[in-house]
C-alpha cells in the first residue's frame, strides 16, 4: 500500500523537475563554438627555391702593384679614380744607375759577339785550313819518298847503285811517313776537338754577356710601373720624390666592370645549384635588386666551416656597385611550373616531423590533411599530394585545432595559436 507524499516533499520534487527542465532547455539551445582563423585558397602557379646569404662585393680582378727595385719615384702619371688599360705606364722611378749598368753590359755583349764572329769566320777556319794543308803536304812528301825508295830498290837489285843510296832512300821514306802521321793526327785533332772547343768557348762568352745584358735591362725595366689589367686606380699612397720600397704596393688597380659576391652555403643547398643559375643581390642605397648569375661553385668544402663557396657575378657597366659593399644575395634554385601552391604559413609539423595542413570543409569545419611537399620557400610551398586546388587551407590559427572544429574566416582568435611553423 503506497504512502501518500507530504506537502514539503511535493514542493521539493516540483522544484527539481523545474530545474531539470530548464537545464535541458539550455543544453539544447547552446550554440556550437567557432574559432576565428585566417585562410588562403590553394592555387596553381610557378615556384622556385631560393637560398639567401650575406656577402661582400669583391672586384673581378685586383692588382696591388709593387716595384721590384727600391728607388725614389720620379714621375706619377695617374691619380686615384683614373681608368687605366693593361700595359699603361702608371709611374716611373729614378733609374740613372741602372741605365749605366745596362749600357756597360751592352758593351760587353757587343765585344763578345764580335769575338764569336771572329772565331766562327776567321780563327777556327784558319787553323782548320792550315792543318789540312800540312796534311796534304805531308802526304805528297810521303808519296815522293815512297817512289824514290821503290826505284832505288830496283836499281840496287840490278846492281846499278850502291847499297848506301838505297839506305838513304829508305831513311827518307821513314821520315816522310812519320811527318805524315803527325800531320794526320793534328788535322784530326783540329777537326774533332780544337775546332769544336774554340767555337763552344766563343759561344759561351757570347751567351754569358747576353745574359748579363738581359739582367741589366730587366732591372732597368722595373723602374717603369705598368698596369697588368684594365681597371680603376683605387689606391696610390706615395707622391713624387718619395722612395718606393721593393715589394711594397705603390698603386692598386681594380677591375670593377663586374663584381663578385662570395657566398658560403651548406653542402646540401650547394648540390642543388648550377653554374649560370639566376640570382639577385640587394645593395644598401639601391632600391631594386640587381641581377646576378652563379659563376663558380667550389669543388671542395671549406675545411674550417664545411661550407661550399659560391661566386655570384653581377655586371657593373655604370660603376654603380662599389667593391667592399655588404649585400644580401638570393639564389634561385629548383623551379616547378604549374605547381599546386599554398602559403608556407599553412604548414604544420606533426610530432613525427611529417607535414600537414588544416583544410576548411564546405560546412566550415577544419580537417587535418597530411601533405607531401616539393619546393618550399619562406613564403610558399609546393604540394605534391594531400590537397587539391579547390581546397582552402588555414594559414593562421590552425595549430592545435581539433578535428572537425567549427571555424570562421576572419581575425585569428586570441586564444588560438598561430598556424604554420618554421619548417
Amino acid at each position: 500500500m503506497l504512502t501518500p507524499l507530504r506537502p514539503a516533499s511535493i514542493h521539493v520534487l516540483t522544484a527539481c523537475a523545474l530545474l531539470f527542465a530548464v537545464g535541458c532547455r539550455k543544453a539544447e539551445v547552446a550554440p556550437t563554438p567557432e574559432v576565428s582563423v585566417q585562410a588562403a585558397q590553394a592555387h596553381i602557379g610557378d615556384i622556385s627555391e631560393e637560398t639567401d646569404a650575406e656577402a661582400t662585393l669583391s672586384p673581378l680582378a685586383q692588382a696591388a702593384i709593387a716595384p721590384k727595385v727600391t728607388a725614389p719615384i720620379k714621375q706619377l702619371l695617374v691619380q686615384r679614380g683614373a681608368r687605366v688599360k693593361a700595359g699603361q705606364l702608371l709611374l716611373t722611378l729614378e733609374a740613372a744607375d741602372l741605365a749605366a749598368a745596362a749600357l756597360d753590359n751592352q758593351g760587353t755583349y757587343t765585344a763578345a759577339k764580335a769575338g764569336y764572329e771572329t772565331a766562327t769566320h776567321a780563327s777556327v777556319p784558319e787553323d782548320f785550313t792550315r792543318a789540312q794543308l800540312d796534311l796534304t803536304q805531308a802526304k805528297t812528301n810521303l808519296d815522293l819518298a815512297q817512289s824514290i825508295a821503290t826505284a832505288r830498290a830496283q836499281l840496287f837489285k840490278e846492281g846499278a847503285i850502291p847499297g848506301r843510296d838505297l839506305d838513304t832512300a829508305n831513311a827518307s821514306l821513314v821520315q816522310a811517313q812519320a811527318a805524315y802521321d803527325i800531320a794526320k793526327l793534328h788535322f784530326e785533332g783540329v777537326q774533332k776537338t780544337t775546332n769544336k772547343a774554340s767555337l763552344e768557348a766563343a759561344k759561351g762568352q757570347l751567351q754569358s754577356a747576353q745574359g748579363k745584358l738581359q739582367g741589366a735591362q730587366a732591372q732597368l725595366s722595373y723602374t717603369e710601373i705598368r698596369s697588368p689589367i684594365n681597371g680603376v686606380v683605387t689606391d696610390r699612397p706615395l707622391f713624387a720624390g718619395e722612395t718606393a720600397a721593393a715589394g711594397a704596393p705603390v698603386i692598386t688597380v681594380m677591375d670593377t666592370s663586374a663584381l663578385i659576391a662570395k657566398l658560403h652555403i651548406s653542402q646540401i643547398l650547394a648540390q642543388q645549384l648550377t653554374v649560370g643559375a639566376a640570382a639577385t643581390i640587394s645593395v644598401p642605397g639601391i632600391a631594386d635588386p640587381i641581377d646576378a648569375k652563379i659563376s663558380l661553385i667550389s669543388p671542395a668544402l671549406d675545411p674550417g666551416s664545411t661550407t661550399v663557396e659560391v661566386w655570384l657575378r653581377a655586371e657593373n657597366p655604370k660603376a654603380t656597385l662599389k667593391a667592399g659593399t655588404p649585400i644580401h644575395a638570393t639564389i634561385t634554385g629548383r623551379t616547378a611550373s604549374k605547381a599546386l601552391i599554398i602559403p608556407s604559413s599553412a604548414l604544420v609539423t606533426a610530432p613525427d616531423n611529417s607535414k600537414f595542413v588544416m583544410v576548411i570543409a564546405p560546412d566550415s569545419t577544419a580537417h587535418k590533411h597530411p601533405v607531401t611537399l616539393g619546393v618550399v620557400t619562406d613564403t610558399q610551398a609546393q604540394v605534391l599530394s594531400g590537397i587539391t586546388a579547390a581546397d582552402t587551407v588555414i594559414t593562421v590559427g590552425g595549430y592545435a585545432l581539433d578535428e572537425g572544429t567549427k571555424v570562421k574566416i576572419g581575425a585569428a582568435d586570441d586564444k588560438g595559436v598561430k598556424g604554420g611553423d618554421d619548417k
